[in-house]
């Protein structure tokens, strides 16, 4: 048996959660395809885990390209000598602003949409297409509170998320009975991560360690659900601090 792989797509900064998880999948022996948008936040999360000793390649990946997932993927089920195809699928990729609704343009829609949905749909369904011939595997969506209901200048992020929501609830009742694991991961609460550290310091200040969600905490979950035992396995998850109202 070579070293197993794992393909997380959506990774950006180093303290966010596509790195975290790749960083977790590492440690645990995985060979992991670091697959983002910028070469060089992938390429600094990939030679990270190379310097810890763990194994990793980058691949800038445009998530909305049915080209760049399929190569993605092809890479994923041939990764090279002493290892073996992908069995671990992780799908990150997702952007948020609060935008006014009568301000919010067609354009503006379309691609939050695109990325953190139609995007979804294809990492989906190449993993559906090549994890289901082998009848193993787990994919993973990461959601948000969004996912759930729709908050007040957030229409466009709403819609995306509520979307892939219903493609991991569609996978998982086609795909399960054929030993795949599908799961959708509801992210409830901000995290504390670069993105929300450089854009809301002072809520950061406010919330402190314990009032938002540890990144390396929710790739602990992320692995939690790879290794479920198949007679008891969680479609769906939701974390959030202690702290958080919901």
């Amino acid at each position: 048996m070579g070293i197993p792989t794992a393909v997380v797509v959506g990774v950006g900064a180093e303290r966010g959660v596509g790195g975290a998880v790749c960083r977790r999948f590492a440690a645990e022996g995985y060979h992991v395809l670091v697959a983002g948008h910028t070469a060089a936040k992938i390429e600094h999360i990939a030679s990270g885990i190379r310097a810890a000793g763990g194994s990793a390649q980058a691949l800038a990946t445009d998530t909305t390209s049915e080209a760049d997932v399929a190569r993605l993927f092809d890479l994923a089920m041939d990764p090279g000598a002493g290892r073996e195809p992908v069995d671990l699928v992780v799908f990150n990729a997702g952007n948020n602003q609060i935008i006014d609704f009568r301000a919010l343009t067609a354009a503006q829609f379309e691609s939050f949409w695109r990325v953190g949905c139609f995007g979804g749909f294809l990492v989906g369904r190449e993993a559906a297409r090549r994890l289901a011939p082998l009848g193993r595997g787990t994919v993973i969506f990461t959601g948000a509170s969004g996912s759930m209901r729709g908050k007040a200048g957030f229409a466009h992020f709403a819609a995306a998320k509520a979307g892939l929501r219903m493609v991991s609830q569609s996978m998982a009742r086609e795909f399960g009975p054929l030993g795949i694991h599908v799961a959708h991961v509801v992210i409830d609460g901000g995290i504390n991560g670069e993105r929300l550290r450089n854009a809301m310091p002072k809520m950061v200040e406010q919330r402190g360690e314990d009032g938002l969600l540890d990144v390396d905490a929710i790739a602990a979950t992320y692995w939690y659900l790879h290794r479920q035992p198949r007679t008891a396995w969680a479609q769906e998850i939701d974390l959030r601090p202690y702290k958080e109202i919901f």
